[in-house]
């Protein structure tokens, strides 16, 4: 086991864990918030499992996931705005709560709950298919075209998982107020896909030849 990667994992792992669960119950001004336990459950549990499973299995996509530095400026841009939609969407649904503002019953949370674990399982199956995922928008050197399983359907099979995954977010939470904060993600990840095909059709050998073979960039028959 690499030691200074699962440092520096868990270190940002228990940073993500407690500036969430703050802003949810501090919002909320209680923590007796059952749709805030539920998501938090759903969102690190998994996430400390796949942590641990990209550990043994392959590290190196650990790394590159863990990687936060973004070079290109249109993506700082998109990474800041993305930050800002996450922390109005949170202190939105603990103050939806505290006030009993357009909050859904529980039972549709957990139905919610149902979906964002599948788009979970989706995220982990594209980071299986391709090692070369990380958070910021670069080539490596030794990287080529995957175009197999879900990206034989779709280009960008990452960001249809994110897109289910983010939508469904607020609805964990029990925030319909929320939910309308969050689907400001989709111009945000149509402008991160539009710059993101510029590079790699820039400097990814063979992208080019695979816009051609894959027509749908998020949603099959849609766009």
């Amino acid at each position: 086991m690499n030691k200074e990667l699962f440092k520096k994992a868990l270190i940002r792992f228990s940073c993500g864990l407690i500036i969430v669960g703050a802003i949810l119950f501090i919002s909320a001004g209680t923590l007796s918030y059952p749709q805030g336990w539920l998501f938090m459950s759903v969102l690190f549990i998994p996430m400390f499992i796949a942590g641990l499973v990209m550990l043994k299995k392959d590290p190196e996509l650990l790394r590159r996931r863990l990687e936060a530095k973004e070079e290109e400026s249109v993506q700082q841009k998109i990474i800041l705005l993305s930050a800002i939609m996450f922390l109005a969407a949170f202190i939105a649904a603990g103050i939806s709560f505290r006030f009993d503002l357009f909050m859904i019953p529980l039972s549709g949370s957990i139905i919610a709950s149902v979906v964002f674990l599948a788009s979970y399982g989706l995220y982990a199956e594209v980071m299986r298919e391709n090692s070369y995922l990380s958070r910021t928008i670069k080539v490596e050197e030794d990287q080529e075209v995957v175009d197999t399983g879900l990206y034989g359907i779709v280009r960008h099979p990452m960001y249809m998982a994110t897109l289910i995954l983010f939508e469904a977010m607020p609805l964990v939470l029990g925030s319909l107020l929320s939910l309308v904060i969050m689907l400001t993600y989709i111009p945000l990840i149509i402008s991160r896909i539009r710059n993101e095909e510029e590079v790699l059709e820039r400097e990814l050998k063979g992208y080019t030849e695979y816009k051609k073979k894959v027509k749908y960039r998020l949603i099959p028959f849609l766009w």
